[in-house]
Formats: structure tokens, C-alpha cells, sequence
């Protein structure tokens, strides 16, 4: 947490209210039994998972994911879309995601922005993507790929 020194998070000097918006966070995000568990231990969608709930410990009014779910397989990948889409709805929180994989930016965003070569090359709603948006944004050799 930001506004703890070093050395109290070294020793878990944290308060009571502390503890229970971590475990309120983990709850949030469907972690509450790893509570004690080291992260470096806990699955890949695991770990996407507490990096959320860490980010929840901030208070933020905006989460930037970048790739959040780059390296997950398609059902932990849909997971943690839907808990940030969650916190978005419930919390009010924006956020802001890089995805590469179409079918996601058509289930999960609201808004998409396409950039190549540092270049706004698309924005839009997500249904406005279609195939030769696609390409237009990839290249004409690009293929779609799905995950479902």
C-alpha cells in the first residue's frame, strides 16, 4: 500500500481496517481462501486475480491493464475480464485495457481505440470493427484469431 513505509509492510504492521478491505478485495475477486497463500505460489489467473485486488487496496478511480490476459487460457482470460467489467459496473471504476483479441474487445469494451505505429487508427464502439476494420488496423495479412 502506498501510504505504508518499507519496513511495517516488511513486519505486516497494518491496521484492523487495513486487513479487512484486504480480505473484502480477495472476496471481491474470488480469492479469499488464498488469503495466506504467497502469490508466487498461486496459478496465472490466480495472480491476475491478486494484482486486482492489490490495485483495489488503493482506492483507484482508474485501472490501467495492460494485457491482462495475455497469457491466460480462454476461461481464465473471460474471468478476468468479467471481474474487471464488474468493478467498472459496481464500483464505478474505469478501466482502460490493452487487448489484442478482437472477440474480446467485442464482449467486454464499451469504447475501443486501435493504435498503429503510434497512430489512432481507429475509435470507435466495438461492434464498428468489423473484418476490413480489422485489417485496415493490422494489415491486410492479418488473420483473426478467436477465444472463445
Amino acid at each position: 500500500m502506498g501510504y505504508v513505509n518499507t519496513l511495517q509492510s516488511l513486519v505486516g504492521a497494518f491496521s484492523g481496517d487495513d486487513r479487512a478491505r484486504a480480505m473484502a478485495n480477495l472476496e471481491q475477486v474470488g480469492l479469499s481462501e488464498k488469503a495466506h497463500v504467497r502469490a508466487d505460489s498461486l496459478s496465472g489467473g490466480q495472480q491476475q486475480r491478486v494484482g486486482i485486488a492489490r490495485a483495489l487496496m488503493q482506492e483507484p478511480k482508474l485501472i490501467l491493464a495492460d494485457e491482462p490476459v495475455a497469457s491466460l487460457d480462454p476461461v481464465l482470460a473471460h474471468s478476468i475480464l468479467k471481474y474487471l467489467e464488474q468493478l467498472n459496473k459496481e464500483r464505478g471504476i474505469t478501466v482502460l485495457c490493452s487487448l489484442h483479441f478482437l472477440d474480446l474487445v467485442h464482449r467486454y469494451a464499451t469504447r475501443a481505440i486501435a493504435l498503429k505505429d503510434g497512430l489512432v487508427v481507429f475509435e470507435g464502439l466495438p461492434p464498428q470493427i468489423d473484418d476490413a476494420q480489422f485489417k485496415a488496423i493490422y494489415g491486410q495479412e492479418a488473420e483473426r484469431v478467436s477465444i472463445v
